[in-house]
């Protein structure tokens, strides 16, 4: 069952936009965590104008770089902002049951992940993370073309899927892509 968008993806990407122009301004997130909120979003559930994938990278917090607050988000988190199984299954759960209009892939300029799959192999787990980002980059070595790769090649697997398809058609879903610029703060939509 799909749910109905909460707003058009343009009016959802407009407010992540000037909700990153109030961060870039701020010294503290003002984002809304009140106790009536909570309370709202504990009876009414929640209705998040956006699904942020992004990095696990510790300076890139969705929340604070759009001046969201509690059930503004739906925010999915993995090291190079990688698109599996699991990530897909969340996105298709936000987009298709809490009405998220826009799926936003955030990538971050100094990638650690991107820098490991340009120069090492490493090994273990993480060397899952860097071989789906080494499918992105192929041959390129700039470390901010290869932030873009990355993040275009998300995109398209996260608009491959059928559900997601779906959505797109019937709803007017939005899966864009998005750089954050971990120097000044700024996103840039690509």
């Amino acid at each position: 069952m799909i749910h109905h968008m909460i707003m058009t993806a343009d009016e959802a990407i407009e407010k992540l936009k000037s909700g990153n122009m109030r961060y870039l301004l701020m010294n503290s997130n003002s984002g809304n965590v009140s106790a009536a909120l909570r309370k709202f979003t504990y009876e009414h559930g929640q209705h998040p104008h956006a699904i942020i994938v992004t990095c696990s990278d510790s300076r890139v917090i969705p929340e604070t770089i759009f001046s969201a607050g509690l059930g503004e988000l739906f925010v999915i988190r993995v090291a190079g902002n990688v698109i599996d199984d699991h990530q897909l299954g969340s996105i298709e759960y936000a987009a298709g049951h809490l009405g998220s209009p826009v799926v936003v892939v955030l990538g971050h300029t100094h990638c650690g992940a991107v820098d490991a799959a340009i120069n090492s192999d490493p090994e273990g787990y993480i060397k899952f993370i860097t071989d789906e980002i080494k499918l992105a980059i192929g041959d390129e070595t700039d470390d901010y073309k290869a932030c873009c790769l990355n993040v275009k090649r998300s995109v398209a697997l996260i608009e491959h899927s059928l559900d997601i398809q779906q959505i797109e058609e019937q709803e007017g879903l939005r899966v864009v892509g998005a750089m954050y610029h971990i120097e000044d703060g700024s996103v840039e939509f690509l």
